[in-house]
């Protein structure tokens, strides 16, 4: 069946697929415009596949909030390129208000509309992290390149300290909230390579163990939240921050691309 050029410019302005590939999609749909797209998206799986296995090292992370609730979503792609266009960001956000509405959840990872945009780019694409947080006083970060995202919530306190402590994870990464969270495989991963150095130095056993419990102190230390250095003013921790404003930190998330 002939099609017309305006059934292939309409075509491709919803599937975004080359002017070709809506011809023959709709001469074999007979020109029936819904049978093209699903046939499209069929021979869209097929190429999927061919790209399973090309890296998704580009994306953002998007972030929304509404009505005490924040969501945060990873979405994944292979080229910077694609990752800063207007309809992937927009696609991440979508999904961020469907997570934060309730439409989604954080396990659902096979989205038709991460498939589609996969066929309309031309590339992988993948939805990586979500995370789902509802409280008083939330605050969140996004860096300008959209590669780093983070949520703070707070019990207590303001939505301004939850934003700026969520500056603070998105420049220094914390891994736990607090000291004694530090898992004690981490730890002991640590000692040995401490262990081995001190050696090499020569330090006297009787020396090795006090020098070992201060570098276990520090190394917790540095890796939780509530005892680094506020970035912004280095003179007081974050627990310090917390405690004048009479707040407890609930939860953290960071995710970077």
């Amino acid at each position: 069946m002939a099609v017309s050029i305006e059934q292939v410019k309409e075509l491709r302005e919803k599937t975004g697929v080359s002017m070709m590939a809506c011809k023959k999609a709709l001469e074999e749909a007979n020109g029936d415009e819904s049978v093209a797209i699903d046939i499209l998206r069929k021979k869209g799986e097929a190429k999927a596949s061919e790209r399973a296995d090309r890296s998704t090292g580009q994306g953002i992370v998007a972030v929304v909030s509404e009505d005490g609730k924040t969501a945060m979503v990873t979405l994944l792609c292979e080229t910077d390129f694609v990752a800063r266009g207007d309809d992937f960001i927009e696609l991440a956000e979508s999904i961020a208000r469907k997570l934060l509405k309730g439409e989604i959840s954080v396990n659902d990872k096979d989205l038709q509309e991460v498939k589609d945009f996969g066929l309309k780019a031309g590339e992988k694409i993948e939805l990586g992290s979500m995370y789902l947080v509802e409280g008083k006083n939330i605050g969140s970060y996004v860096h300008t390149n959209k590669k780093i995202g983070v949520v703070v919530a707070l019990d207590g306190g303001s939505s301004e300290l939850a934003r700026d402590i969520a500056m603070h994870v998105a420049a220094t990464n914390p891994q736990f909230i607090s000291p004694e969270e530090v898992l004690p495989e981490l730890v002991a991963k640590e000692k040995e390579i401490w262990a081995e150095q001190l050696k090499n130095e020569g330090k006297p056993a009787e020396m090795i163990e006090k020098i070992m419990f201060g570098k276990e102190k520090k190394f917790r230390e540095e890796n939780a939240l509530l005892k680094q250095a506020f970035i912004r003013d280095p003179e007081k921790a974050i627990e310090q921050l917390l405690e004048a404003e009479k707040a407890t930190l609930k939860a953290f998330r960071r995710f970077a691309i």
